[in-house]
């Protein structure tokens, strides 16, 4: 195969392939290598409703269409201009270092690196890189002296300026502020500088004197931010305010609530649904499944339902302390159960989502920075007309091995609407939960 030098060969992890069935496009003019043993990993996760399971069989079907009536065993072209190559390799043959004989042990990790590093030794001084979210197959791989790097699209590269809270801005006139109080808004917004971000929080400050405002881009004006009750729930702190005046604005579509546990992201979106419960045909809630300790919910008793429930639990305890705002006699309390008995109310895994339309659904996504980037497009893109679509999560509780805060599909969202007419985004910093909580949050 006649290629420059200078075009570097990229060995493809399968935990990539899990990440982004699309990954492969990513790499430019460079070439891409699959190991056989990728393969084989793809196929025992094929069948099955979770994410990796689509992106398993999407791959395939990939690779399928792209072969067509050639042999994957030599180079072949990728489609699209400008694109490198790819071949499926088959287990290598090392002289130097055999991950195999080196970690005694010939499972699919090694065998990976050993196609990386028969790579290295066969392909006359081109740059031979393993791409991997698996964090101890990239040390294993620099123990041995190859180029391990992590899957780099969709990272945010400085995820604590993407993830900041409210704007506070101080030593703003007294008058502005007045005006704020007194019309409920501002039409002056020379505080925001030149380049206003809509849908922006804040707290202006002058002396003792503070106002809670948001950036209403519509409008072009700073409006006042009032602490309002949501079905029985009264927000707390000045970020609850917020997240609240964005749950109850109908003209902020999408909505991602940030923050450690305890600063009550899940229960405000809930508690807003609920208020608004005659605005949409169904409200759901809904989280991924992080199996415990890497161990697949198969092995828990019961049928399927069963099996599901301790996943969801979190949920339900807050539909509960909701209800406990109320005497199981009172109208407020009925109508909770009235919206569960009709089905108006559901609770269930993420991965049951998939396929649907969301039209007039208020979606609550908990636990969001255990999703991937792709899997947070997805489920945006099942939005109908009148949804509104709300991620929770805190960026700091990832339970997924190829996540980090930088990667995760939260950070990616966050990173990548911010400013935009339709979104907003609340980062929660207090605790509200106990003081108990908020120590366990601050010290350990």
């Amino acid at each position: 195969m006649a290629t420059s030098k200078k075009t570097k060969i990229f060995v493809i992890d399968t935990s990539v392939i899990l990440h982004d069935h699309h990954a492969i496009h990513n790499f430019d003019e460079h070439d891409i290598a699959i190991p056989i043993t990728v393969l084989e990993e793809l196929d025992n996760f094929k069948k099955g409703n979770d994410t990796k399971n689509y992106e398993a069989r999407e791959f395939i079907r990939f690779l399928d269409k792209l072969s067509n009536e050639s042999t994957l065993d030599d180079w072949i072209p990728l489609d699209g201009k400008g694109k490198g190559k790819i071949k499926i390799v088959l287990n290598a043959e090392v002289k130097d270092k055999d991950a195999t004989l080196i970690f005694g042990d010939n499972k699919a990790d090694h065998q990976i690196l050993n196609v990386a590093l028969g790579l290295k030794e066969s392909t006359n001084g081109r740059q031979v890189i393993l791409v991997t979210k698996d964090i101890n197959l990239r040390l294993k791989a620099k123990a041995l002296s190859v180029i391990a790097q992590d899957y780099q699209s969709g990272k945010v590269n400085d995820v604590h300026t993407v993830l900041k809270g409210a704007n506070i801005i101080k030593e703003v006139e007294s008058e502005l502020i007045q005006e704020i109080y007194k019309n409920g808004y501002t039409t002056d917004i020379s505080v925001l500088g030149e380049h206003p971000v809509k849908n922006e929080y804040l707290i202006l400050q002058n002396g003792k004197s503070t106002s809670l405002a948001f950036y209403n881009g519509l409008e072009n004006r700073l409006d006042k931010v009032d602490k309002s009750y949501v079905y029985g729930i009264k927000p707390k702190n000045a970020e609850q305010s917020f997240a609240v005046n964005a749950l109850l604005n109908d003209n902020i579509k999408l909505i991602t609530l940030q923050g450690v546990a305890g600063t009550g992201k899940t229960l405000l979106a809930l508690a807003s649904a609920i208020e608004q419960r005659n605005q949409y045909n169904q409200i759901i809630l809904a989280r991924p499944i992080v199996p415990l300790s890497n161990r697949d919910i198969g092995f828990l008793p019961g049928d399927a339902n069963e099996k599901i429930n301790p996943y969801m639990q979190p949920l339900f305890d807050n539909l509960t302390f909701i209800k406990n705002q109320y005497r199981p006699g009172e109208k407020k309390y009925k109508q909770i159960e009235d919206l569960q008995t009709d089905n108006r109310m559901v609770i269930m895994p993420l991965a049951f989502i998939r396929g649907r339309s969301l039209s007039n659904v208020f979606f609550i996504v908990d636990e969001a920075q255990n999703l991937t980037p792709h899997e947070v497009k997805t489920i945006i893109t099942r939005a109908g007309e009148g949804t509104k679509i709300v991620f929770t999560g805190d960026i700091h509780q990832i339970d997924t091995p190829y996540l980090d805060e930088n990667s995760n599909g939260l950070s990616y969202l966050i990173d990548r609407l911010k400013g935009n007419a339709l979104y907003a985004h609340i980062k929660l910093e207090k605790g509200e939960r106990s003081q108990l909580a908020n120590l366990a949050n601050e010290l350990l």
